[in-house]
């Protein structure tokens, strides 16, 4: 038999609508910022998202309260484990406030931590990653960690061969799937993706407009990205649907590359070109 194989079960079952490419909308935003809709819109958006073809949400445990069976049925469930509100000393410092054994006895059907490289606070996040990972592997559950390059020494060092050494780092400890703030080049996405050896989704990033939002998505498809992680630029929308039916699309496809393009990609891919911008500041959440 298999080793781990309910937890594969599980990881596969994460991908309800194309199985190579995963749909995320994080919802754990109101614990860092507070709420973000009324609980009567809260549910609309619950609502708007199942049917908009996302694969699955990202909430903190309390909130599993609020789901419907039929939601359950559509959407998957991932349980995020660690937190921060934007009102501590150290905004880059994620703990722990809940076991993976709570998150999968509430209905969890995946485990997701934030860990903020290069913070102050960074051995101790790597150590709640690690030791979360080997949780997750005796509960038989899939790890999305959420891994961003943050802190005073982090800007001294390339931006894509810092984001390369994050997946590798969530890979090596756990990770059953990374997310990362992905930059917008197709090319160094491609050099980011190609050396992580479990699937890298996108972060969303701060709430852009539908067009530019929409031609990052591509981007990132171009580039060997294995999805999409997006919390504001979803459910923010005026039209969850509507715009989650095209992510949706973009994330189905497979996009033509020009030969120009193909060009741009082959050099990325067989050279270091993909390390040589500097580190930017991202927000506080995706």
């Amino acid at each position: 038999m298999e080793e781990h194989t309910g937890r594969r079960l599980r990881l596969k079952r994460l991908y309800k609508h194309n199985a190579e490419r995963l749909f995320i909308v994080p919802m754990d935003h109101s614990v860092t910022d507070g709420p973000f809709a009324r609980n009567i819109d809260y549910d609309r958006i619950l609502s708007d998202i199942a049917e908009a073809g996302v694969d699955a949400v990202v909430l903190h445990k309390g909130r599993l309260r609020a789901l419907s069976e039929d939601f359950y049925r559509a959407t998957s469930v991932i349980v995020h484990v660690s937190a921060s509100t934007k009102y501590a000393p150290d905004a880059n410092e994620k703990y722990m406030v809940a076991s993976v054994e709570s998150a999968v006895r509430r209905g969890a059907d995946g485990i997701s931590v934030h860990v903020n490289l290069g913070s102050e606070t960074e051995p101790r996040q790597l150590r709640d990653l690690s030791q979360v990972a080997d949780s997750c592997e005796q509960a038989g559950v899939p790890l999305l960690v959420m891994l961003y390059a943050r802190g005073k020494r982090i800007h001294a060092h390339p931006v894509n061969e810092t984001l390369a050494h994050a997946a590798a780092l969530a890979a090596d400890l756990g990770a059953d799937i990374v997310k990362l703030a992905l930059p917008n080049d197709v090319g160094e996405i491609a050099w980011i993706t190609a050396r992580c050896p479990v699937p890298v989704i996108a972060a969303g990033g701060a709430k852009l407009d539908e067009r530019s939002f929409l031609e990052f998505v591509q981007r990132v498809v171009l580039g060997g990205g294995a999805g999409l992680a997006a919390g504001r630029n979803v459910f923010l929308s005026d039209d969850i649907v509507s715009l989650g039916r095209k992510i949706r699309a973009c994330l189905d496809s497979r996009p033509r590359l020009f030969p120009a393009e193909k060009q741009v990609l082959r050099a990325a891919l067989a050279t270091n070109a993909g390390m040589r911008l500097s580190l930017a500041p991202e927000p506080s959440n995706a």
